[in-house]
């Protein structure tokens, strides 16, 4: 019996307001509360509702023989309890029947492996800690913000105590080896690597309504037959996917949520295959082999790797000035400086600044709330200067009028360079449409 792995990842992000550098050291609330509710309560009625209720009563009917697996990032739970609490009661409805799995991961669905340790480990504590509080589950396997995997990555995550991971089954790193088998890190090997088949994952959550796609339109029978025409050797087909994927990026006029419900029963009369999750599927499978991942690799775009979010130099200035915070950070007490140093590590605000448009521009802009990625930058850097006055003023007292001044001249000057680097941006544009 071969096995099959469902999981979804929730996330949503606190997006920013316009927030301009003359409301620096005036008014310290950073996000656009209208737009956060109305896009939370938008995607709640059309994906997380309607799509926990479907799981419900596919595990109702099929019992032990269907399983999924979640990772809910702390800031969605956060924003669960703030626009839509009955959003949770699912999720907690859906845990009460075992059959579903939790995952850790970062609570800000941030970039923190790619800095400390600590800061790291800090994070997964803070977001395992959430599960356990809302869904009684202690997660026993990660998942990093985006599937983003090293070998440095995944001993740091075995010395946080998991025995197993998620991560793309990126071609590059793979070469001819499959991802439908068992994996381990290769410097912790008892750290177990299940691998995410790309193909069969965004048949689903990419080409699913595309009616260009030669095997539009899909259906549970010809999914399952692809399914039968993998090799009997090959163990585990992991299937990760977005949860946002039922309802919101495939609307429910596609005919989704009918595939959905279909599948469990075709693939159990159909195929070999059982639904599991991953702690079930790392006690059953032996790992065949490590894999050597020297950089990192995630599951966003062509590259399948982490140039979306530090892939220029604005997001890595972003960056780099965001946690060199750090040190300071331990010494803060005051709980809404500690919220927003949360809120201000999510990585859609380094994805936003991202200048990948060719490639993979539609994925960068859906619910992106900038026109474009230098007013991301400018407005994150704004947000983040005056988070830098307030952590000043709670280590040190009241800051000199100046030190605001130096710093509102700073956002000026990246203000300018913005405005140079778009004129550029503009010429070759005009060059590139002309040839």
């Amino acid at each position: 019996m071969k096995s099959l792995c469902l999981y979804f990842q929730v996330h949503q992000p606190f997006r920013f307001r316009n927030y301009s550098f003359f409301d620096m050291g005036k008014n310290h609330y950073y996000y656009d509360d209208y737009l956060n509710e109305s896009i939370m309560q938008k995607v709640a009625h059309r994906c997380y509702l309607p799509a926990n209720d479907l799981l419900l009563r596919l595990i109702e009917k099929h019992g032990k023989n269907f399983k999924v697996t979640f990772s809910i990032t702390g800031i969605a739970l956060d924003q669960f309890e703030l626009y839509a609490p009955e959003v949770i009661e699912s999720f907690q409805r859906l845990a009460k029947t075992g059959q579903v799995e939790f995952l850790a991961e970062t609570y800000s669905h941030s970039l923190a492996s790619q800095t400390t340790f600590e800061v790291f480990s800090k994070q997964v504590k803070a977001h395992t800690a959430k599960i356990e509080e809302l869904f009684g589950y202690k997660p026993k396997v990660f998942r990093n913000t985006e599937l983003i995997y090293s070998d440095e990555i995944g001993a740091a995550v075995y010395k946080m105590g998991f025995k197993g991971m998620l991560t793309e089954g990126a071609k590059h790193i793979l070469g001819w080896k499959s991802p439908n088998f068992l994996y381990y890190n290769a410097i912790e090997p008892q750290l177990k690597l299940l691998l995410r088949n790309y193909v069969l994952s965004d048949d689903i959550s990419f080409r699913f309504s595309n009616q260009g796609w030669e095997n539009y339109p899909l259906t549970p029978e010809k999914y399952a037959s692809w399914l039968n025409e993998i090799s009997n050797k090959e163990e585990v087909v992991n299937l990760f996917m977005d949860y946002e994927t039922f309802g919101e990026h495939q609307s429910a006029e596609t005919g989704i949520f009918n595939f959905v419900e279909r599948l469990p029963e075709t693939v159990l009369n159909m195929t070999d295959f059982k639904f599991e999750t991953p702690s079930s599927i790392i006690k059953k499978v032996q790992p065949v082999a490590a894999i050597n991942v020297p950089y990192p690799i995630s599951w966003a775009d062509e590259e399948r790797d982490i140039t979306a979010w530090l892939g220029n130099s604005m997001q890595n200035e972003a960056f780099s000035k965001l946690y060199a915070l750090t040190e300071k950070m331990e010494k803060i007490k005051d709980p809404q400086i500690l919220q927003d140093w949360k809120y201000l590590q999510t990585s859609d605000h380094f994805y936003y600044m991202s200048t990948k448009w060719f490639s993979d521009g539609e994925v960068h802009a859906y619910f992106n709330p900038y026109k474009d990625p230098y007013e991301a930058f400018i407005n994150y850097m704004n947000v983040l200067s005056d988070f830098t006055i307030r952590v000043n003023r709670e280590l040190y007292g009241e800051i000199e009028g100046q030190d605001i001044e130096k710093l509102q001249k700073t956002v000026l000057s990246q203000q300018d360079e913005i405005k140079k680097l778009k004129s550029k941006l503009k010429l070759a544009l005009s060059s590139s449409s002309k040839l």
